[in-house]
This record gives structure tokens, C-alpha cells and sequence, in this order.
């Protein structure tokens, strides 16, 4: 009796066993259970929050600091203008070029076209001086200003980096499968992955500024350098086609923002930023 037990038992624990390896097998051949070598490309908008930042105005004849300026962003909502190709640059937009070098870890070109736009018409604190030639026109703020209160209007200063504040950046990135947490098996046909990033790079804005009332100046510049840290959720169909979500928060130091024509006229500043983006994207082997 002993022997037949033990010869059942041995029966299921063999059964058991190829019915595994089968099953490994089948998952071997998923299109999702390897990344190494596959290309993705997404494209997405944003929306963005901006710590306090003190900006410093300096050229010909000014130098001066709005301390604690605070900004927001511009969004545009649901519209076509996200693939419109003659209107692409207005909304906010979030462009990424990667390929996967391992199974979990891929690296990613990144165009993040965020805007921000400094707060107008608000008391805040101004340090430095102003001595343009009474001829000038802005020469009616004309005066030291020694950490005073002061109001800082349209017609005093309007500052936005609108089309935009431009992100460039490579993105070193970890991404795990957590379809099996939710019971899901079929992969191929939907998959959850976590993923999460570092990433740096430069910043090159269109600056769109008016300070002391000179000329309007609206050009594209490299100005600075970011570096940021990303958590995201990605939806995966079909194998091909995917949904993601970012949760993406940096810092921005632009020491070098043109403001004027003038080539001694420029702003710095530096402030953290939290970005929320959803993109819809491909992934593939070529």
C-alpha cells in the first residue's frame, strides 16, 4: 500500500512539474516577457507646478532681484493642436525616444515642452537699482531699491518662458512587470509595468519677455541645465501599444536667459518643479 502511495505521489509531483515547465515554456514565448532590444516612442502633454524663484535682471544701466516670483503653467486642455503639426508647439507637450539595453533598464532621449509664466500685477520684494538715461522709456522706475516692497507690474516686468521651457534630456530608467500582483497571465494581450527614472540635461527656452518696457524679445537660448527623478505607471496592449503615466519632479538653473536684443541684457533664476504627464506610445523591435 506504502509502495503504491509512494508511486502516485511521485506520478503527481512529475505531472506537476512538466505542466510547469510547459507553462514556462508558453510565457518564454510571450512578446512581452523580453524587452532587451526593443525601441519605444511615446508622445504626451503635462501639466506643472513651479516652486517660488528669485529672478535677477541684469544689463546696461539696471541690476536687480524680484525675490519669491511665483509662476504657473499654460495649459491648453483636450485639443487637436496636440497633433497638429503646424500648431504642435502650443499646448504642452512631452516627447520620448528610448531602447530597452535590458530586460528592465532602458535609456531615453526626452523633450519635455513645458511653459511657465511669472505671476503679474503682485506686491513683492525688489533689491538693486535702476539708473537708465531719462530718455530711456522705463527710466520712470528709475532708483535703488534696498530689499523693498515693491509692485511689480505688467508694465514693469512680463516674464514667461512660453513656447517654451524647453527640457531636453537623456533618462536612465528601471522598468518591472507587476501584471501577476493583479492576476493577470496573458501579458500579450494587457500588461502593468512600474517604472522609474533619473534623468539631466539642458534647458533651451523661447523666452518671451518684456523688462522696463524695452522691446519685446521672444527667442530661442540655451540658458541653463535640469536634472530630475521620474515614477510612472505604463498600460500595455497588445504587446505594441501603450498608455503611461508620470509623476516627474526636477530642478532648473538657468544662469543665462536673454530677455533683450541687447547681448548684456539677461536674467537668472533656479526652482524645483512637479510635472504630471500621460502619454500614448509603441514599443517594438526593429
Amino acid at each position: 500500500m506504502k509502495i503504491k502511495s509512494i508511486k502516485l505521489l511521485v506520478i503527481i509531483i512529475l505531472s506537476l512539474t512538466s505542466n510547469n515547465l510547459s507553462a514556462q515554456e508558453v510565457d518564454a514565448t510571450k512578446y512581452t516577457s523580453s524587452n532587451k532590444g526593443k525601441f519605444f516612442i511615446s508622445w504626451g502633454g503635462n501639466r506643472e507646478s513651479y516652486s517660488k524663484s528669485d529672478i535677477r535682471f541684469k544689463g546696461d544701466n539696471y541690476d536687480f532681484t524680484v525675490y519669491d516670483a511665483t509662476a504657473l503653467d499654460k495649459p491648453k486642455g483636450w485639443h487637436i493642436d496636440y497633433i497638429n503639426p503646424t500648431r504642435i508647439t502650443i499646448p504642452q507637450t512631452n516627447l520620448r525616444i528610448g531602447y530597452y539595453i535590458s530586460d528592465h533598464y532602458n535609456i531615453s532621449f526626452n523633450v519635455d515642452h513645458m511653459k511657465y509664466v511669472m505671476t503679474e500685477n503682485q506686491t513683492r520684494t525688489i533689491d538693486g537699482y535702476i539708473d537708465l538715461p531719462n530718455t530711456d522709456v522705463g527710466s520712470q522706475f528709475n532708483g535703488t531699491y534696498d530689499n523693498e516692497t515693491f509692485f511689480v507690474s505688467e508694465d514693469f516686468l512680463q516674464f514667461e518662458h512660453t513656447n517654451g521651457l524647453n527640457y531636453a534630456y537623456l533618462e536612465f530608467s528601471r522598468v518591472d512587470d507587476i501584471s501577476k500582483l493583479l492576476g493577470i497571465n496573458n501579458t500579450d494581450v494587457f500588461q502593468l509595468n512600474i517604472t522609474e527614472g533619473i534623468g539631466g540635461g539642458i534647458l533651451y527656452p523661447k523666452s518671451n519677455s518684456v523688462v522696463l518696457k524695452k522691446d519685446r524679445y521672444d527667442e530661442f537660448h540655451l540658458s541653463g541645465y535640469g536634472v530630475s527623478l521620474n515614477v510612472g505607471l505604463n498600460f500595455t496592449f497588445f504587446k505594441h501599444f501603450y498608455i503611461q503615466t508620470d509623476l516627474r519632479g526636477g530642478y532648473i538653473n538657468m544662469s543665462d536667459i536673454k530677455t533683450t536684443s541687447n547681448s548684456n541684457d539677461k536674467a537668472s533664476q533656479h526652482f524645483l518643479f512637479l510635472q504630471r504627464v500621460i502619454s500614448i506610445g509603441g514599443i517594438f523591435r526593429l
